[in-house]
């Protein structure tokens, strides 16, 4: 049976050390185990001394999603565009492949973080200094986050499912006379040794890149008929 978190001493309780807390119990066990109650016995202290720190779960939040995006890498203003904005993806999808919990939450609060705020200018500042005319730069950022966003999403998934593991029994119960092509790429694509679905990042990667480039021309943007 595991013991209980020690009491922590008296006058050590910090925001700094209730935030940090919180986010070991969201790596560690999703992020509906982070309560106040549940911060206050891994720290140690009553509820109560909690919310002389904090005013409540949803600052708490704000604080966790502003670390995740400390963890990323801000793109260089006077570097190339497409490569200032590989690296930042690259980043953001290794900082949500360890903190997956955050994915949903990344674009939903309220009161952003200093980290957060400063992560979306730089963007912002990559993409207007590369040209971008206002609409173009919105549509990009929003591209550009839909992929990574969905792309850790659906890896997460796979992880849960243990997609290499599962595959063969997943093929085995395929009829390929009625599903050839899922039989196919079952068979010949995901149980071929080296497979990994998290090749296809760097793919998506550059033809995302590659359509927002298009963007540049004013004519791409024209309003669907």
């Amino acid at each position: 049976m595991t013991s209980p978190p020690a009491r922590a001493p008296r006058n050590t309780l910090s925001r700094d050390r209730i935030i940090a807390a919180a986010k070991k119990i969201a790596d560690d066990e999703g992020l509906d185990a982070v309560t106040i109650r549940r911060i206050a016995a891994e720290l140690g202290v009553k509820a109560m001394a909690v919310y002389h720190h904090v005013t409540n779960k949803d600052e708490i939040l704000d604080e966790l999603i502003d670390l995740v995006f400390s963890e990323v890498e801000a793109p260089a203003i006077s570097g190339p565009w497409r490569d200032e904005l590989a690296r930042r993806c690259r980043s953001m999808r290794e900082a949500l492949r360890r903190h997956p919990w955050a994915v949903g939450l990344m674009e939903t609060r309220g009161t952003p973080g200093p980290a957060n705020l400063a992560g979306h200018e730089a963007v912002l500042g990559v993409l207007r200094a590369a040209g971008f005319s206002i609409p173009a730069t919105a549509h990009a950022f929003a591209i550009l986050d839909a992929f990574v966003y969905g792309f850790v999403l659906q890896e997460t998934m796979l992880d849960i499912v243990e997609i290499t593991e599962i595959a063969p029994d997943f093929a085995a119960a395929i009829n390929p006379a009625l599903f050839p092509h899922l039989a196919e790429i079952t068979t010949q694509h995901v149980m071929s040794d080296g497979y990994r679905f998290a090749d296809s990042f760097e793919v998506g990667l550059t033809l995302t890149l590659d359509g927002i480039g298009r963007l540049l021309d004013p004519g791409e943007l024209a309003a669907p008929a």
